[in-house]
Protein backbone atom coordinates (compact mmCIF):
# COMPACT_ATOMS: atom_id res chain seq x y z
CA UNK A 1 0.00 0.00 0.00
CA UNK A 2 0.90 3.66 -0.84
CA UNK A 3 0.43 6.14 1.56
CA UNK A 4 0.42 9.54 0.51
CA UNK A 5 3.32 10.69 2.95
CA UNK A 6 5.29 8.38 1.31
CA UNK A 7 4.22 9.31 -2.71
CA UNK A 8 4.94 12.56 -2.20
CA UNK A 9 8.06 11.95 0.15
CA UNK A 10 9.67 10.27 -2.76
CA UNK A 11 9.30 13.62 -4.96
CA UNK A 12 12.01 15.09 -2.23
CA UNK A 13 15.40 15.16 -4.20
CA UNK A 14 18.50 15.33 -1.46
CA UNK A 15 21.10 17.61 -3.22
CA UNK A 16 24.55 15.68 -2.69
CA UNK A 17 26.23 18.57 -5.39
CA UNK A 18 25.84 20.72 -8.10
CA UNK A 19 22.54 19.12 -9.94
CA UNK A 20 23.28 15.72 -8.40
CA UNK A 21 20.53 14.61 -6.22
CA UNK A 22 19.77 11.43 -4.24
CA UNK A 23 16.38 9.89 -4.07
CA UNK A 24 15.01 6.99 -2.10
CA UNK A 25 12.31 3.93 -3.85
CA UNK A 26 8.86 3.35 -2.50
CA UNK A 27 8.03 -0.23 -0.94
CA UNK A 28 7.92 -2.51 -4.27
CA UNK A 29 6.40 -6.28 -4.80
CA UNK A 30 8.13 -7.67 -7.45
CA UNK A 31 12.19 -6.78 -6.50
CA UNK A 32 12.97 -3.84 -8.65
CA UNK A 33 11.79 -0.28 -8.50
CA UNK A 34 8.58 0.65 -10.18
CA UNK A 35 8.61 2.45 -13.57
CA UNK A 36 6.33 5.19 -12.52
CA UNK A 37 7.92 6.33 -9.32
CA UNK A 38 11.31 7.02 -11.51
CA UNK A 39 9.20 9.12 -14.35
CA UNK A 40 7.85 10.69 -11.52
CA UNK A 41 11.54 11.59 -10.11
CA UNK A 42 12.63 12.04 -12.87
CA UNK A 43 9.98 15.41 -14.30
CA UNK A 44 10.47 16.26 -10.01
CA UNK A 45 14.55 16.58 -11.13
CA UNK A 46 13.78 18.02 -14.92
CA UNK A 47 12.23 21.02 -12.84
CA UNK A 48 15.14 22.40 -10.97
CA UNK A 49 16.30 25.42 -12.04
CA UNK A 50 13.74 26.16 -14.96
CA UNK A 51 11.42 28.34 -12.55
CA UNK A 52 8.16 29.68 -14.43
CA UNK A 53 8.59 26.51 -16.47
CA UNK A 54 6.22 23.37 -16.28
CA UNK A 55 6.88 20.23 -17.51
CA UNK A 56 5.97 19.72 -21.29
CA UNK A 57 7.27 16.56 -22.15
CA UNK A 58 9.37 13.77 -20.51
CA UNK A 59 10.70 10.98 -22.67
CA UNK A 60 12.07 8.33 -20.71
CA UNK A 61 14.37 5.42 -21.74
CA UNK A 62 14.48 2.01 -19.15
CA UNK A 63 18.00 1.02 -19.54
CA UNK A 64 18.11 -1.72 -16.30
CA UNK A 65 15.91 -2.06 -13.19
CA UNK A 66 16.40 -0.65 -10.15
CA UNK A 67 16.81 -2.18 -6.93
CA UNK A 68 14.50 -1.16 -4.35
CA UNK A 69 16.81 -1.04 -1.35
CA UNK A 70 19.40 0.90 -2.42
CA UNK A 71 19.06 5.04 -3.05
CA UNK A 72 18.89 6.31 -6.23
CA UNK A 73 21.43 8.68 -7.83
CA UNK A 74 20.16 11.53 -9.99
CA UNK A 75 22.11 13.73 -11.92
CA UNK A 76 20.52 16.82 -14.01
CA UNK A 77 22.06 18.04 -17.65
CA UNK A 78 20.44 21.65 -18.04
CA UNK A 79 20.87 21.78 -21.57
CA UNK A 80 19.19 24.91 -22.51
CA UNK A 81 17.11 27.47 -20.57
CA UNK A 82 15.43 30.16 -22.87
CA UNK A 83 12.43 33.35 -22.84
CA UNK A 84 9.30 30.12 -23.56
CA UNK A 85 11.33 26.98 -23.33
CA UNK A 86 14.13 25.16 -21.31
CA UNK A 87 15.50 21.09 -21.45
CA UNK A 88 17.11 18.69 -19.27
CA UNK A 89 18.44 15.62 -18.74
CA UNK A 90 17.89 13.36 -16.11
CA UNK A 91 20.11 10.09 -15.60
CA UNK A 92 19.13 7.83 -12.57
CA UNK A 93 21.63 5.09 -11.36
CA UNK A 94 22.96 3.03 -8.76
CA UNK A 95 26.08 3.08 -8.67
CA UNK A 96 27.56 1.85 -11.98
CA UNK A 97 24.39 0.75 -12.81
CA UNK A 98 22.63 3.24 -15.41
CA UNK A 99 18.53 2.90 -14.87
CA UNK A 100 16.96 5.33 -16.42
CA UNK A 101 17.67 8.36 -18.61
CA UNK A 102 15.08 10.94 -19.81
CA UNK A 103 14.99 14.38 -21.85
CA UNK A 104 12.61 16.91 -20.08
CA UNK A 105 11.51 19.60 -22.28
CA UNK A 106 9.80 22.15 -19.77
CA UNK A 107 7.73 25.31 -21.14
CA UNK A 108 5.87 28.75 -20.31
CA UNK A 109 2.32 29.34 -20.60
CA UNK A 110 1.30 31.02 -23.62
CA UNK A 111 -1.79 32.55 -24.98
CA UNK A 112 -3.98 30.58 -27.25
CA UNK A 113 -3.63 30.67 -31.17
CA UNK A 114 -5.49 28.25 -32.15
CA UNK A 115 -7.10 25.27 -29.54
CA UNK A 116 -8.54 21.86 -30.30
CA UNK A 117 -8.73 18.50 -28.28
CA UNK A 118 -9.97 14.99 -28.12
CA UNK A 119 -13.25 14.75 -26.19
CA UNK A 120 -13.02 12.51 -23.14
CA UNK A 121 -15.04 9.00 -23.32
CA UNK A 122 -18.43 9.83 -22.21
CA UNK A 123 -18.33 8.34 -18.75
CA UNK A 124 -19.00 9.85 -15.15
CA UNK A 125 -15.96 9.67 -12.59
CA UNK A 126 -16.43 7.40 -9.87
CA UNK A 127 -18.13 8.65 -6.74
CA UNK A 128 -16.11 10.58 -3.67
CA UNK A 129 -15.37 6.92 -1.87
CA UNK A 130 -14.59 4.46 -4.61
CA UNK A 131 -11.60 2.60 -4.00
CA UNK A 132 -11.20 3.70 -0.51
CA UNK A 133 -9.11 1.14 1.39
CA UNK A 134 -7.64 -0.62 -1.89
CA UNK A 135 -4.80 -2.12 -1.98
CA UNK A 136 -3.20 0.79 -3.13
CA UNK A 137 -3.67 2.51 -0.36
CA UNK A 138 -3.91 6.27 -1.10
CA UNK A 139 -3.55 5.57 -4.69
CA UNK A 140 -7.13 5.27 -5.97
CA UNK A 141 -7.55 3.24 -8.85
CA UNK A 142 -11.28 2.46 -10.54
CA UNK A 143 -11.23 0.47 -13.55
CA UNK A 144 -14.04 1.24 -15.73
CA UNK A 145 -16.80 -2.26 -15.83
CA UNK A 146 -14.27 -3.81 -13.66
CA UNK A 147 -12.20 -5.17 -16.47
CA UNK A 148 -9.77 -7.83 -14.30
CA UNK A 149 -7.02 -7.28 -16.20
CA UNK A 150 -4.61 -9.87 -14.15
CA UNK A 151 -7.06 -13.18 -15.50
CA UNK A 152 -5.10 -15.46 -18.29
CA UNK A 153 -8.95 -15.94 -19.30
CA UNK A 154 -10.72 -12.57 -19.85
CA UNK A 155 -10.32 -11.90 -22.62
CA UNK A 156 -11.47 -8.46 -24.38
CA UNK A 157 -10.76 -5.73 -26.76
CA UNK A 158 -7.12 -3.94 -26.19
CA UNK A 159 -8.73 -0.95 -24.79
CA UNK A 160 -9.21 -0.06 -20.87
CA UNK A 161 -10.03 2.94 -19.02
CA UNK A 162 -9.41 3.63 -15.61
CA UNK A 163 -10.23 6.48 -12.84
CA UNK A 164 -7.57 7.54 -10.59
CA UNK A 165 -6.62 9.60 -8.05
CA UNK A 166 -4.27 10.24 -4.86
CA UNK A 167 -6.20 11.19 -1.64
CA UNK A 168 -4.64 13.99 -0.13
CA UNK A 169 -2.30 14.94 -2.37
CA UNK A 170 -1.11 18.44 -2.49
CA UNK A 171 -3.09 20.76 -5.04
CA UNK A 172 0.24 22.16 -6.75
CA UNK A 173 1.16 21.61 -10.59
CA UNK A 174 4.76 20.12 -9.59
CA UNK A 175 3.32 17.12 -7.63
CA UNK A 176 0.52 16.93 -10.10
CA UNK A 177 2.75 16.12 -12.96
CA UNK A 178 4.70 13.77 -11.14
CA UNK A 179 1.92 11.70 -9.23
CA UNK A 180 0.00 11.73 -12.66
CA UNK A 181 3.31 10.70 -14.68
CA UNK A 182 3.40 7.76 -11.62
CA UNK A 183 -0.02 6.35 -12.18
CA UNK A 184 0.46 6.55 -16.43
CA UNK A 185 3.02 3.66 -15.90
CA UNK A 186 0.69 0.96 -14.67
CA UNK A 187 -1.80 -0.21 -17.12
CA UNK A 188 -0.60 -0.60 -20.51
CA UNK A 189 1.28 -3.40 -20.94
CA UNK A 190 -2.24 -4.94 -19.42
CA UNK A 191 -4.01 -3.67 -21.95
CA UNK A 192 -1.93 -5.04 -24.63
CA UNK A 193 -2.49 -8.30 -23.14
CA UNK A 194 -6.13 -8.56 -22.90
CA UNK A 195 -6.90 -9.87 -26.26
CA UNK A 196 -4.77 -12.93 -26.02
CA UNK A 197 -6.56 -16.07 -24.03
CA UNK A 198 -4.36 -17.37 -21.15
CA UNK A 199 -2.37 -13.92 -21.10
CA UNK A 200 -2.54 -11.67 -18.05
CA UNK A 201 -0.84 -9.02 -15.22
CA UNK A 202 -0.91 -12.25 -12.95
CA UNK A 203 1.52 -14.04 -14.83
CA UNK A 204 4.21 -11.08 -15.02
CA UNK A 205 7.60 -11.89 -13.77
CA UNK A 206 6.08 -15.29 -12.75
CA UNK A 207 5.92 -16.91 -16.27
CA UNK A 208 5.86 -13.88 -18.31
CA UNK A 209 8.99 -10.96 -18.79
CA UNK A 210 7.16 -8.20 -18.85
CA UNK A 211 8.59 -4.45 -18.52
CA UNK A 212 8.27 -0.72 -20.00
CA UNK A 213 11.01 -0.14 -22.49
CA UNK A 214 10.17 4.03 -23.28
CA UNK A 215 7.52 6.14 -22.23
CA UNK A 216 6.77 9.60 -23.64
CA UNK A 217 4.31 11.93 -21.09
CA UNK A 218 3.23 15.35 -22.75
CA UNK A 219 1.25 17.33 -20.78
CA UNK A 220 -2.00 19.63 -22.22
CA UNK A 221 -3.49 20.86 -19.19
CA UNK A 222 -3.03 21.19 -15.62
CA UNK A 223 -4.28 18.68 -13.21
CA UNK A 224 -4.90 17.91 -9.54
CA UNK A 225 -3.72 14.64 -8.43
CA UNK A 226 -6.48 14.60 -5.77
CA UNK A 227 -8.96 14.79 -8.31
CA UNK A 228 -10.37 12.11 -10.25
CA UNK A 229 -8.51 11.40 -13.61
CA UNK A 230 -9.60 9.21 -16.57
CA UNK A 231 -6.85 7.09 -17.96
CA UNK A 232 -7.90 5.86 -21.64
CA UNK A 233 -5.79 3.46 -23.06
CA UNK A 234 -5.43 1.18 -26.27
CA UNK A 235 -3.03 -1.05 -27.11
CA UNK A 236 -1.88 -0.34 -30.72
CA UNK A 237 0.54 -3.04 -31.27
CA UNK A 238 2.09 -6.58 -29.83
CA UNK A 239 4.63 -8.44 -31.52
CA UNK A 240 7.84 -10.07 -31.50
CA UNK A 241 8.15 -9.39 -28.29
CA UNK A 242 7.20 -5.96 -27.83
CA UNK A 243 4.07 -3.88 -27.36
CA UNK A 244 2.90 -0.48 -28.56
CA UNK A 245 0.54 1.18 -27.13
CA UNK A 246 -1.26 4.83 -25.89
CA UNK A 247 -3.62 6.46 -23.94
CA UNK A 248 -5.36 10.38 -22.69
CA UNK A 249 -5.39 11.50 -19.54
CA UNK A 250 -8.85 13.96 -18.82
CA UNK A 251 -10.22 15.44 -15.96
CA UNK A 252 -13.28 15.08 -14.63
CA UNK A 253 -14.37 18.10 -16.23
CA UNK A 254 -13.83 16.59 -19.61
CA UNK A 255 -10.84 18.90 -20.39
CA UNK A 256 -7.45 16.62 -22.09
CA UNK A 257 -4.84 16.92 -19.55
CA UNK A 258 -1.89 14.65 -20.61
CA UNK A 259 -1.42 11.94 -23.69
CA UNK A 260 1.17 9.26 -23.43
CA UNK A 261 2.69 6.02 -25.59
CA UNK A 262 4.74 3.66 -24.38
CA UNK A 263 7.03 0.65 -25.67
CA UNK A 264 7.21 -2.33 -23.46
CA UNK A 265 8.37 -6.05 -23.51
CA UNK A 266 6.06 -8.75 -23.28
CA UNK A 267 7.86 -12.36 -23.81
CA UNK A 268 7.63 -15.81 -22.06
CA UNK A 269 10.50 -16.31 -19.45
CA UNK A 270 12.96 -19.30 -20.43
CA UNK A 271 11.44 -22.57 -21.08
CA UNK A 272 7.56 -20.81 -21.65
CA UNK A 273 5.44 -21.62 -24.54
CA UNK A 274 5.66 -18.87 -26.93
CA UNK A 275 3.43 -17.77 -30.34
CA UNK A 276 0.28 -16.28 -29.53
CA UNK A 277 -1.18 -14.41 -32.40
CA UNK A 278 -4.80 -13.04 -33.04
Amino acid sequence: MHAIDDLVGMLALEPTGPDRYRAENLRSAHGVVFGGQLLAQSIAAGRAGHDGKAVKTVHTVFARSGLPDVPLDITVDRMHDGRAFASSTVTISQGDRLCTRSLVLLSADEADFIRHADDAPALAPPSPTAGAGGPMGDWRIQIVDDVDVTDPELVGPPDLDVWTRFDGAPDDAATGQALLAFATDFFLIGTSMRPHPGVGQAQAHVSISTGVITHTLTFHEPCSAADWMLLSHHGVYSGHGRSYGRANVFRADGALAASYVQDAMIRPLAGQASGRTL
